[in-house]
This record gives C-alpha cells, structure tokens and sequence, in this order.
C-alpha cells in the first residue's frame, strides 16, 4: 500500500475507471452521472504512485422510500453513485479505505446518512462495510440486478 492517496477529482476523471469496470462495452457517455457537475457533489479517486485505480462519486440527495432518511433534511443525506476499483487491484482493501476515507468527509459535512444501489455483486463488501439493505432486489436495465443500502453516519 506504498504511496496510496485518496484525493478530489473531477467527474470527468472517473470515466477511465468507471467505464471498464461500470460501463463496458458501452459508449463513454454512459459514464456521466445527472449530478456529477453539481456544487455539492465530490468524487474521489484512490491513486497508488500516482496511478489512479478506483473512484466513488457522492451527491448530495436524499431517497424518500428508504424510511430512515423520511425525518433527514435533504443536505443530511447523501448518495453514494459509480464506486469502481480497476480489476487488477481489486480485493486489495482500496474500495474499503476510500469508503473510510468518504464517510469522514461526509460526517465533517454533518450528513448523517449515506445511501446507495449496490450491484449485488457488491453487497458483500457493503455489509462488512456495515450497510444493510433496504429494500427487495430490483433490476436496472442493462446493468444487472440491485439492491438499495443506507447507513447512518
């Protein structure tokens, strides 16, 4: 884990992460999020020797069917969108150690919850991670069955 660091970037440098391990096969464009260039969204990129290898993307929104976040002001809840670690360095606990890295953001900002779907690939990680899930598994065309999850900060 020599010379790891977890830094702000743009929604435009996810995309060589986000695509090949989000979008593959589709066109670059996909990688766009509705909210990436908003004021209150931050994306991060996790870089080792300066080589990036994998992003979370979080915006400021709040989900009104998960029943936690009904009582929360919109700026208390945030959700988590395009967490991708590059193939070659998964399960090397980056995903892990930027999820850490973006809870303490979060909870500096005050937000007390953060929510997300989470491909059910993922939602292993995300419960060790101490999420739960919050709702029936559901299905996002062209990308797979998911799972909503939330935890409070």
């Amino acid at each position: 884990m020599m010379n790891l660091e977890i830094r702000n970037i743009s929604g435009i440098e996810t995309y060589p992460v986000r695509h090949p391990v989000l979008r593959s096969g589709r066109p670059i464009t996909d990688c766009y999020f509705e909210g990436d260039d908003l004021d209150t969204t931050f994306h991060l990129g996790i870089f080792r020797e300066e080589r990036l290898h994998g992003v979370a993307t979080f915006l400021m929104n709040k989900d009104l069917n998960i029943e936690e976040l009904i009582s929360l002001e919109h700026q208390q809840c945030y959700q988590l969108r395009g967490m991708a670690i590059k193939a070659e360095t998964q399960g090397q606990q980056l995903g892990s150690q930027l999820i850490d890295h973006a809870e303490e953001i979060l909870k500096n900002k005050n937000v007390l919850a953060l929510w997300f779907n989470a491909r059910e690939s993922a939602v292993s990680f995300y419960k060790k991670k101490g999420y739960q899930i919050v709702s029936e598994p559901f299905e996002i065309a062209t990308v797979g069955i998911h799972y909503k999850m939330y935890k409070a900060l």
